[in-house]
């Protein structure tokens, strides 16, 4: 079974962030967006998985809509 993400957020959030392994939310259920908290069990849909070398800024999707997966890509402006 492949679920629709819920859409979080119609704008991205833009986070500075260290160096280190994340975990961003692809289903939208997680409360504690962008990253995930385990509430996709069960929806066929899981996180996609940061390994960040280096500090930086990214502009997160909060859609869960972005063909580029945790990167904003401008999809939420047509939901």
């Amino acid at each position: 079974m492949t679920a629709t993400p819920e859409i979080y957020d119609r704008r991205p959030v833009r986070l500075e962030m260290d160096p280190g392994v994340y975990y961003w939310c692809a289903c939208g259920r997680s409360g504690k967006q962008p990253f995930c908290d385990g509430s996709h069990a069960g929806t066929g849909l899981g996180p996609q998985r940061l390994d960040i070398t280096e500090k930086q800024a990214i502009a997160f999707c909060n859609c869960k809509h972005s063909s580029l997966g945790y990167q904003c890509d401008g999809a939420h402006k047509s939901l």
